[in-house]
């Protein structure tokens, strides 16, 4: 009897305490500001800045520099990196970003895209 009362309590701890963590990731993610500015940055230096909001037309734009080429795509509300002629290819499997506080970044390139929201 008592072992039967005991798997029923561990279940319901477990289930409450995954309730908890969804509840958790749910509030996490309202948090997150979606992205009204990409400042693009190489060797720590701002080379752009893009309203995201005013993008009615996706395009795309190369930034070639001595350490390397990344052709960046910019869409209403989001940017990512489609090419990249970096090793790894992080920075282009990273895919589309469009939530302040997730960073594009490439480091053979010492490319940094940071998203700004709405503050």
């Amino acid at each position: 009897m008592k072992t039967n009362r005991q798997t029923k309590i561990w279940i319901l701890l477990f289930i409450l305490l995954l309730c908890l963590g969804a509840l958790g990731l749910v509030f996490a993610r309202s948090f997150s500001l979606p992205a009204v500015t990409a400042r693009i940055s190489v060797d720590g230096e701002c080379v752009k800045v893009i309203d995201l909001r005013a993008v009615t037309l996706p395009y795309e734009f190369e930034i070639s520099t001595a350490h390397g080429r990344n052709l960046v795509r910019v869409e209403h509300g989001r940017i990512a990196v489609i090419e990249s002629d970096c090793p790894e290819q992080i920075c282009v499997r990273q895919g589309y970003v469009q939530e302040s506080g997730v960073p594009i970044v490439c480091l053979p390139h010492r490319l940094v895209i940071e998203l700004e929201g709405d503050e």
